[in-house]
């Protein structure tokens, strides 16, 4: 059966977009040129530039490609929780072990705000990853009583633990310490906050 023009476009970006990680987690972006992405994709650079304007739009592509991954992972993970503290607990779960995924740490939490900026990088956590903790904490908020005022600056504090949590575990120290140490430390929040 003939693939569609649609389908061979789409197929062609992901393809581009696949390469593209690969030597971004191999190389860094600034050691990646487009000649060795096309090369590595088997396409032409016209092909790159019909669907990306430069570098940087595929790098911005592929970040909020693994952006979206993670925050899936997380969605995944926590759709059958019998109760919000059991969907934030899987939750927490889920994003350490989708922020395992070979690279990806380096994608989103080194390379991606150096290249996209700091402004840039913290929207594309709002819209995943941190969307996804803000929503698990704020059932748990409602299923113990807990006053919600400050949600959004709690998540933002949390957000940047779990991402320095990230960056220890990658560097070799234990996942299991840092996940617990995360638990305790919402679950210590919930008992302060007012009712």
């Amino acid at each position: 059966m003939r693939r569609s023009n649609k389908d061979r476009t789409e197929a062609t970006r992901q393809t581009l977009m696949d390469h593209a990680r690969e030597l971004f987690v191999e190389r860094g972006y600034n050691e990646t040129a487009t000649p060795d992405i096309v090369a590595a994709a088997g396409v032409t650079r016209g092909a790159l530039y019909h669907h990306f304007a430069d570098k940087r739009d595929l790098f911005l592509a592929v970040i909020d490609r693994e952006a979206e991954r993670v925050a899936a992972d997380i969605a995944a993970a926590t759709g059958e929780a019998a109760s919000a503290r059991d969907a934030l607990v899987r939750g927490i779960t889920a994003y350490f072990d989708a922020m395992a995924a070979p690279g990806r740490s380096r994608l989103l939490l080194l390379d991606g705000p150096a290249i996209m900026g700091l402004e840039s990088g913290r929207s594309t956590d709002r819209d995943h990853a941190e969307a996804s903790l803000r929503d698990g904490l704020e059932a748990y908020f409602r299923e113990t009583g807990s006053d919600l005022a400050g949600l959004e600056p709690l998540t933002s504090m949390l957000s940047a633990a779990f991402d320095r949590a990230v960056l220890a575990i990658a560097a070799g120290e234990s996942r299991e310490a840092y996940e617990q140490a995360i638990i305790r430390l919402i679950e210590g929040l919930v008992t302060q906050l007012p009712r």
